[in-house]
């Protein structure tokens, strides 16, 4: 297994565009993306448990109960959610692609982020239509950008791995810098494979994926309205399809956790603000629903980000963040460290402070990428959640987010 460039056009038979079609008032700054199967794909989508849905992932639900798709269109900049015509937009999208490609509009996931509330008008899509069709080709730096809202940076990986003496490759781009939460967020993922496989185990291969990846990332605790996580695997790298569980079915499982987490550390790198990227690593664990509970807890903590801001060792922040998370612990057999490449240090033993250097741990913690590491000693489960430091420019920026 090993990365390649290219990200979502990486594999066999996929192509993307980008440009820039009016929704934005800045023209630097592309606002609709398009991701391309040369043939029909099997195809596979999570989404927000917000009650609160953007009208395209209602239309994008009902495209999918095949299981099958041959591309993605997606708008930024204005999201499509809370609008009384948002349905009929999302259609239409769906359809001004059917009718450019010539394939059926149930053939297209569509989705939408930026604002929410605000009408979204959909003549600068269905006039940017000729030249985001005319601009499909390698171009998946183009669509990363598209989908951009408040990011900083694109969001793109591809790798190549093997499944029955066939080379495979899967690609993804993604969007998500505010509104993160664990079960999903303000965040778009796309992903593309070559791989055969069935639309039934793509199912499961994603929906059992994304509950140890994306539902564990978190910047500010906000699930918003819009997200989603969608895939299409159009068979072109030639292995036989995977229909069921076995080898080559966790061959590519293991391909896909490795362009998820990518992605998942990208995102929360990411966040509104941040200055660094926390990964809170929980083992010692007696199930893996109580590691992934306290894992989220401490990595949500306002004050836990706080102090990772501030680079100061404030270990009971931590373990505050643990003994309300509702999780069955025993908190006099925790430890805690922080880790980066500056080094590790224990801060917590048994539930208590140790003796430790406060000038070290600065220099942990003053690092861009900070580990939180916390061993509750009673079994031998283990999860991983993502976040990031919590500081003054995440409140500027969304203190005037629509203006």
């Amino acid at each position: 297994m090993k990365t390649t460039a290219g990200g979502v056009c990486a594999a066999k038979g996929f192509s993307a565009s980008g440009i820039h079609c009016g929704i934005r008032k800045n023209k630097t700054k592309k606002d609709l993306a398009l991701i391309y199967s040369e043939v029909q794909a099997s195809a596979a989508a999570v989404y927000t448990t917000n009650l609160v849905k953007g009208a395209p992932l209602t239309v994008t639900k009902q495209h999918l109960e095949n299981g099958k798709a041959q591309a993605v269109i997606c708008n930024s900049g204005n999201a499509n959610t809370c609008n009384a015509n948002g349905i009929e937009i999302a259609e239409k999208m769906s359809a001004l692609v059917s009718h450019k490609l010539g394939i059926p509009a149930e053939d297209v996931i569509v989705a939408s982020t930026g604002v929410i509330g605000q009408p979204l008008d959909i003549a600068p899509i269905e006039n940017g239509m000729e030249a985001l069709i005319a601009g499909l080709g390698d171009c998946s730096d183009d669509a990363a950008e598209g989908i951009m809202t408040t990011d900083t940076v694109k969001k793109e990986i591809a790798i190549s791995f093997e499944i029955g003496g066939k080379t495979c490759i899967i690609g993804g781009i993604a969007k998500g810098s505010g509104m993160i939460h664990p079960n999903m967020a303000t965040m778009l993922v796309f992903l593309t494979t070559d791989a055969a496989i069935s639309c039934e185990m793509l199912s499961k291969a994603l929906s059992e994926d994304v509950r140890n990846t994306f539902n564990m990332v978190s910047v500010d605790g906000d699930t918003s309205t819009n997200d989603m996580v969608a895939i299409m695997a159009n068979g072109m790298a030639g292995n036989e399809e995977i229909v069921c569980e076995g080898e080559d079915f966790e061959r590519f499982m293991q391909a896909l956790n490795t362009v998820t987490v990518y992605l998942c550390r990208m995102i929360a790198g990411d966040g509104e603000g941040a200055t660094k990227l926390l990964e809170c690593t929980v083992r010692g664990a007696s199930s893996k629903e109580i590691a992934k509970t306290v894992a989220k807890s401490v990595i949500c903590s306002s004050l836990v980000k706080a102090a990772m801001f501030g680079s100061d060792a404030n270990w009971g922040r931590v373990l505050c963040a643990i003994g309300y998370s509702g999780a069955d612990v025993d908190v006099n057999r925790i430890d805690v460290s922080f880790v980066s490449k500056a080094g590790e240090i224990l801060v917590c033993k048994n539930g208590a402070g140790v003796e430790f250097s406060e000038e070290l741990a600065k220099k942990i913690l003053l690092e861009k990428e900070i580990g939180i590491a916390i061993s509750l000693n009673t079994g031998t489960e283990e999860a991983v959640a993502w976040g990031c430091d919590l500081t003054y420019d995440y409140v500027k920026i969304n203190g005037d987010y629509r203006t």
